[in-house]
């Protein structure tokens, strides 16, 4: 049994963002779809309508990677063709790999990604990272057969999706109202594809079948872990950075363990411990060290006062400060305790770092 006392820790993670620069599912899309990226973008910011604003009854975050199934299958996209082209075009933070290889030997360690199996399958092949330890969306498009008329149809939504105005989310937005009028067209429109049209065809199977690990599914799968190691939820600690991670990441919130957001947008901010806003993992590998060897509150306190003097006082693993100390020079990057009073600011912040790391394009994904 993990000793919660001492903090010997479970290190759970979710992987685009805190350890790849990926978002798979958007590029996937981008590559084979026309106009694809700006499809993926404008079904991700529905999906978040619907899982934080509308809060719809059984939707779970991450959805996007089943809605925007079906018209990989209008493309006649394969398994075959994901799994190469994920394994291709793997983009790794830097220190990601050295982060897992070292909590890989020092704690159990576990991945709870929203993305396509394909992919993770690609990430722990090339890192050496146990395939068992994951959780993951399955996808599997070869199993489902629609007919050329079919494809037409679902060709032709998404043409009609592509000249749809992009759904604005003002910061505070409290329900549909809130959005413009040209974004509350946008989203009726897609309720009446996906929710009354799509439905009668062949290819809602595909949309029934897909089970994305997002919101309450990863909540679900740290108590899985937790459940298997028989340890706590005090002895967690969990990284992420999107829409996905919310409900998990107040899991471990209100359970003490440690909740962190990597470069996160507005909605991994709100709900963690700390922020930290860095182009490498090493920080990642700092704050687990002290979580499993001296516990939540001494990372508190690091976090508390982050500084040279601070790092070497509560970071027993000296090659670990001396590794910063290379990387930043006397610059640290910004790791901050999330408050009350500073949460506005650092999601400001994160989320403009968060477009520096991972581009534009993918920084904006919810």
């Amino acid at each position: 049994m993990v000793n919660s006392q001492r903090g010997d820790g479970v290190f759970v993670s979710d992987c685009e963002g805190p350890l790849s620069k990926n978002d798979n599912a958007f590029e996937i899309a981008a590559k084979f779809i026309p106009e694809g990226g700006r499809l993926f973008q404008l079904l991700s910011k529905y999906d978040d309508v619907l899982a934080e604003i509308v809060k719809k009854s059984g939707y779970r975050a991450g959805y996007t990677l089943a809605l925007i199934a079906p018209f990989l299958k209008a493309h006649n996209v394969t398994n075959r063709e994901i799994s190469d082209f994920s394994a291709r075009n793997i983009v790794l933070i830097q220190g990601a790999m050295q982060l897992l290889r070292r909590v890989m030997e020092a704690i159990p360690s576990f991945i709870v990604s929203t993305s396509y199996e394909q992919y993770i399958f690609s990430i722990c092949t090339l890192v050496g990272f146990p395939f068992e330890n994951v959780y993951c969306t399955r996808l599997d498009v070869d199993k489902y057969f629609i007919d050329g008329e079919e494809k037409k149809k679902l060709k032709k939504f998404e043409k009609e999706i592509l000249n749809l105005s992009m759904i604005e989310i003002p910061n505070n937005t409290k329900s549909i109202n809130d959005l413009s009028s040209e974004s509350q067209e946008t989203v009726e429109r897609l309720d009446n594809i996906f929710l009354k049209e799509i439905p009668s065809m062949a290819s809602y199977a595909i949309l029934k079948d897909i089970k994305p690990l997002g919101g309450e599914e990863k909540a679900d799968s740290v108590r899985s872990i937790i459940e298997r190691l028989h340890c706590n939820l005090s002895d967690v600690i969990y990284v992420g950075d999107s829409i996905t991670d919310v409900r998990v990441l107040q899991l471990v919130r209100a359970g003490k363990g440690l909740a962190i957001s990597f470069n996160g947008n507005m909605y991994a901010v709100r709900n963690a411990d700390v922020a930290v806003l860095s182009e490498n993992a090493i920080v990642t590998s700092v704050l687990v060290d002290v979580f499993s060897k001296s516990g939540r509150d001494d990372v508190l306190s690091l976090v508390r006062d982050w500084s040279y003097y601070s790092l070497k006082k509560y970071c027993s693993d000296k090659t670990l400060v001396e590794t910063i100390a290379r990387t930043y020079g006397t610059a640290l990057p910004k790791v901050e305790l999330v408050t009350r009073d500073n949460v506005e600011g650092l999601v400001k912040d994160s989320s403009a770092f968060r477009k520096t790391v991972r581009g534009e394009a993918i920084g904006r994904l919810g």
